[in-house]
């Protein structure tokens, strides 16, 4: 595990939707009233300063007349904005009224500035929060229904702001252009983030679904090693005990040794699950540093079974070699997890256990075969879930497993597991959790 610093954390901005409500209308309104001042100061004082932006390349003077700004303008200024206060609960009524606030503004025929900014807005809001249809429909007809108004009481644009209470400017090429263009280049703008977005939780989602899988199957790993550690070392210990009550008065030596089978088999039990236990404890605590189960200590596990009092006959085949410690941790606990169902259900009588263990060039195969009669000796109860954890555990790894009575009776076991040899071995370090 790397104990090395973490790299600086870059500071991040905040997406714009997690910002408080009134972040964006605040400056929008100061942008809005100050850059309205500008554009109708920015002239000469005939009157004829602020015009479009697609007349002269949008600089300078133009021939543009214009309504100087009074309380009703500014109160137009400043309502486009306050109305995006309501733009999340209610994105289509906020298109809808600033359209209609921003329209109103430029019907007064007021001085050409950002005022536009708070319709643009709002429809952003709209499409990102899924009113796609009604934004862009209702975008087209309102433009539709401006430009209708203005060609019916527009006046030229040396007149326009001189007489009248809407002394709008007539549409011309330029500008209905002009405003379409500056329409669609908001709602793309809109749709590509509406995507971005989309993209962005389907992500989040994804990684979600993801941490959930990889915690389960964190779990139900977890599950089968304490399964595995737990019903081997019970059960040895339920046969050592039974034979020591029953050896106790008539020799008292064997129920000595029996003892001892079982203060070394709660010991390996206690040691084995301080090691599982230790992989659930914080990067910051130091976990038991006990040696990890696997193929290298298949001895130790025939000697606990031979002690129960199993016939174990063992024979390995092919180059014995470092195994992947995922692949040397299946192969042992299917060992260990056969043996122990040996000892729980091969019934009565001397029972012969044969471990054949087979390197070959791309999986190792284990093979456990029992010649008991199958009649349940400690455990009245039904099989537990031993066999479903051999297979998950083969499976797991793109192996195969099977299990079922042999001809004559007796039980096999067999699992073939795959050298996985682009991956780091099992070797010395592996002997610590």
């Amino acid at each position: 595990m790397s104990t090395s610093p973490p790299g600086p954390v870059q500071p991040r901005w905040s997406r714009p939707g997690a910002w408080p409500v009134w972040i964006v209308p605040l400056f929008l309104a100061f942008f809005q009233v100050m850059g309205s001042l500008g554009a109708q100061r920015g002239g000469p004082g005939d009157g004829s300063s602020g015009g479009p932006p697609w007349e002269h390349g949008g600089g300078g003077t133009s021939g543009t007349g214009h309504t100087d700004l009074d309380a009703f303008g500014f109160a137009l200024l400043l309502g486009g904005p306050a109305l995006l206060l309501l733009r999340r609960r209610y994105p289509v009524f906020t298109v809808c009224a600033t359209a209609a606030v921003t329209a109103l503004y430029f019907l007064r025929a007021y001085t050409y500035g950002p005022a536009p900014l708070a319709p643009a807005v709002a429809m952003m809001a709209a499409i990102v929060s899924g009113h796609r249809l009604v934004t862009w429909a209702g975008t087209g007809l309102g433009l539709a229904a401006f430009f209708g108004l203005t060609a019916l009481i527009g006046v030229p644009a040396a007149e326009r702001g001189r007489h009248g209470l809407f002394p709008v400017q007539e549409p011309t090429l330029g500008g209905s252009g002009f405003v379409v263009g500056w329409a669609l280049v908001v709602l793309i703008g809109a749709e590509l983030i509406r995507m971005r977005a989309q993209r962005a939780a389907e992500t989040a989602r994804t990684r979600a679904e993801e941490e959930r899988r990889q915690a389960s199957e964190e779990r139900l790993r977890m599950a089968r090693e304490l399964h595995d550690v737990l019903a081997h070392n019970i059960s040895m210990i339920n046969v050592q005990a039974g034979v020591a009550l029953h050896l106790i008065d008539q020799d008292p030596g064997q129920a000595r040794t029996a003892l001892a089978a079982i203060k070394e088999a709660s010991k390996e039990a206690l040691t084995e699950m301080r090691g599982v236990i230790g992989a659930l404890r914080a990067q910051d605590e130091t976990a038991p540093r006990a040696p990890t189960a696997g193929l290298d200590r298949l001895d130790e596990l025939l000697g606990r079974a031979r002690s129960a009092g199993l016939e174990v006959e063992t024979e390995i085949t092919g180059e014995r070699r470092p195994l992947h410690a995922g692949t040397d941790l299946a192969a042992f606990r299917i060992v260990q997890e056969s043996l122990t169902n040996v000892t729980r259900h091969a019934g009565s009588g001397p029972v012969t256990v044969r471990v054949r263990i087979a390197y070959g060039e791309h999986e190792i195969v284990v093979r456990v075969e029992d010649d008991g009669r199958g009649a349940p000796l400690l455990d009245d109860r039904p099989g537990g879930s031993g066999i479903r954890g051999m297979r998950e555990r083969a499976t797991a790894l793109g192996g195969t497993f099977d299990a079922g009575p042999r001809p004559g009776g007796g039980f096999r076991v067999r699992a073939a597991l795959p050298l996985d040899e682009g991956t780091e071995p099992a070797g010395p370090g592996r002997g610590t959790q």
